[in-house]
């Protein structure tokens, strides 16, 4: 095993001393709240009786007398994501694997989990991002009956596994273990499915294409396959030890998926205090843990969102990180990965041609991750080399493969597909943002041109059908951010932006919104901090305006005379129509307590 690279170490350290006083007194709390034996012992009588009131007499008993451990479920089952629909039986297969073992299971409350790919371009889609943290309180509520003494997390998709991760790390005196549900089986390929949304963009397919295409690419249950933000989360939660290993991709409804399942089950009750191996998340998770999460991040070309759930989700846990971190970690970070939208690949070709255990195998052979780390399988990240199989009908693990069964998907570290982690942070008069740099070609990266401002998604493709974007241009779509309107998602942008790049135009997007996991070959300035909503400098840009925006330096610059900037007006926009209506309205105290998206775009103040 070689020694931890460097460039990791300084980034590490880094963390750790910026992180002392915070994660000091966290640890300080979580080790308050840690019972020497059962939780529910501090209970007085009527409370305990109201939480095991439903239970059936051994389950009761073993309550009772307060010899059995109990274990928490929280859970995001609904029948809008496909990924999370698989959840609906979770709670009775886990509840007869912890009795098999004498141990006792209680669904402790559910979280709300929206579909992104059902909100996008919606107005639903504003509530996205703030739901992390409603997820993460809504959780929080369930955990607070302070009967339990570990706790399962059925969570995949984009906000509920951070916010799941940031209600665990709250109860960090709690051991728990996250436990998937798998990616769907594979489609329409997805290259074939951006084709026919470029088309429609054009008006060359008509709806009934559209819809055909989007249903053959989103047909069943599971993870949508292309690397978004849901896969992200399954990668990097891996990768952190906090799920079994080798069970992020594998399918539902499988034999292999159910003895998973019953494992996860199991395990947790082994990390409890009663067990005499206890092992708290609040201390699973530490400042290598969290190194660990952005390289999984980084090598794999991941989801753009996870450079703000990731802040939150340390910061839970007292650990302070910022988008500097995710920079110089590229830098030593290689991109090893080529799943769609940055290659024809989907997770499912990923997962044949080695999966995570082939990855983190290829990462630590080279000193990239730490493998002194505790993980919810056993002391040393080394375990995740290994994957699940069924061996005579029993769960059982075996040495993943040491090389890639497809060098065009999974590459080593030897001669990857770029030397550079496949997210760079841009900067410049215009604030900070974030490129997905490993979607988009390096001749793509760079442009410099005249911006076309706009104040709503909704008016780019208007402006596409008119002609008007049929130039190279940088096109500016503002006042996206958190405060604003709680920074939805704007992939509808992609298809026609695309277009414009097919007829060999050079396009840009800059905006203080987000994109995701799905952003594609279009270079995109995003999460573009200070929004423009909260006094950044992207509320001064006027149409016409020369912008630059380099992926492969970071730059990001408004090429404008400053004096000229500092007598021009900051265009303010009426935004109290966009405040009301499919319960926005709701969340206005919310929104406005949304730090900046470096700072996590979170309300929690840990």
């Amino acid at each position: 095993m070689n020694s931890v690279h460097p460039a990791i170490a300084r980034v590490t350290q880094r963390i750790i001393d910026r992180s002392a006083e915070t994660r000091a007194a966290y640890l300080k709390r979580i080790d308050a709240a840690r019972s020497k034996t059962v939780q529910r012992a501090k209970l007085a009588c009527g409370n305990l009786a109201h939480g095991f009131a439903t239970c059936q007499p051994d389950d009761k008993a073993s309550l009772k007398n307060m010899v059995r451990s109990n274990i928490a479920i929280i859970t995001a089952y609904n029948d809008m994501l496909s990924a999370h629909q698989p959840y609906e039986v979770y709670p009775d297969k886990i509840r007869r694997a912890l009795n098999q073992v004498g141990a006792v299971g209680q669904v402790a409350g559910g979280v709300p989990a929206m579909c992104d790919g059902v909100t996008q371009g919606q107005d639903g889609m504003e509530l996205s991002l703030m739901s992390r943290d409603i997820i993460a309180m809504s959780s929080a509520v369930g955990l607070s009956h302070n009967m339990f003494d570990g706790a399962l997390f059925l969570g995949i998709c984009d906000k509920i596994i951070p916010g799941l991760v940031m209600s665990a790390l709250s109860f960090g005196h709690l051991p728990a273990l996250f436990i998937p549900a798998g990616p769907m089986s594979s489609g329409l390929p997805n290259k074939e499915k951006v084709r026919v949304r470029q088309l429609y963009a054009e008006g060359k397919a008509d709806r009934h294409a559209l819809l055909e295409a989007e249903a053959a690419s989103y047909h069943g249950i599971g993870t949508c396959t292309f690397y978004g933000t849901a896969n992200t989360n399954q990668m990097v939660m891996e990768v952190m030890g906090m799920h079994l290993p080798g069970s992020s991709f594998i399918h539902p409804d499988t034999p292999l998926r159910d003895a998973l399942t019953d494992a996860a089950a199991r395990q947790v009750t082994r990390l409890t205090e009663m067990s005499g191996n206890y092992l708290p998340l609040g201390k699973l998770v530490d400042e290598k843990v969290v190194v660990n999460g952005i390289v999984a991040l980084l090598a794999t070309g991941g989801s753009t969102n996870l450079t703000m759930h990731m802040v939150a989700m340390a910061r839970a846990a007292g650990i302070q990180i910022n988008w500097d971190d995710f920079s110089d970690l590229s830098e030593a970070i290689p991109l090893l990965c080529r799943i769609y939208p940055n290659g024809p690949a989907d997770i499912n070709q990923f997962q044949a041609s080695g999966g995570v255990a082939l990855l983190v195998r290829e990462l630590l052979s080279h000193g990239l991750l730490h493998e002194d780390v505790h993980t919810v399988a056993g002391f040393g990240l080394q375990r995740y080399t290994q994957e699940p199989w069924l061996e005579n009908g029993q769960l059982a693990w075996r040495d993943g493969p040491e090389v890639s069964l497809d060098d065009k998907v999974i590459a080593r570290v030897a001669q990857p597909f770029e030397q550079h982690g496949g997210t760079k942070v841009l900067q410049g008069n215009l604030g900070r943002a974030v490129m997905k740099t490993s979607a988009v070609p390096a001749d793509n990266q760079i442009i410099t041109a005249p911006a076309v401002v706009f104040e709503s998604q909704h008016d780019v493709l208007p402006a596409f059908e008119a002609g008007e974007l049929n130039k190279d241009c940088v096109v500016v779509v503002r006042f996206q951010g958190p405060q604003a309107n709680g920074m939805p998602e704007l992939h509808k942008l992609m298809p026609p932006l695309g277009v414009l790049m097919d007829r060999g135009f050079k396009v840009a997007l800059v905006t203080d919104g987000r994109l995701s996991g799905a952003s594609g070959k279009v270079p995109s300035a995003i999460h573009v901090t200070p929004e423009a909503y909260t006094g950044g400098l992207l509320a001064k840009v006027q149409n016409g305006d020369i912008i630059r925006v380099n992926g492969r330096t970071g730059e990001l610059e408004l090429q404008v005379d400053p004096q000229v900037l500092h007598d021009r007006m900051a265009y303010q926009p009426d935004l109290s129509a966009e405040h009301i209506g499919s319960g926005r309205e709701l969340f206005g105290a919310l929104r406005s307590q949304l730090s900046g998206a470096e700072q996590g775009a979170c309300c929690i103040k840990f």
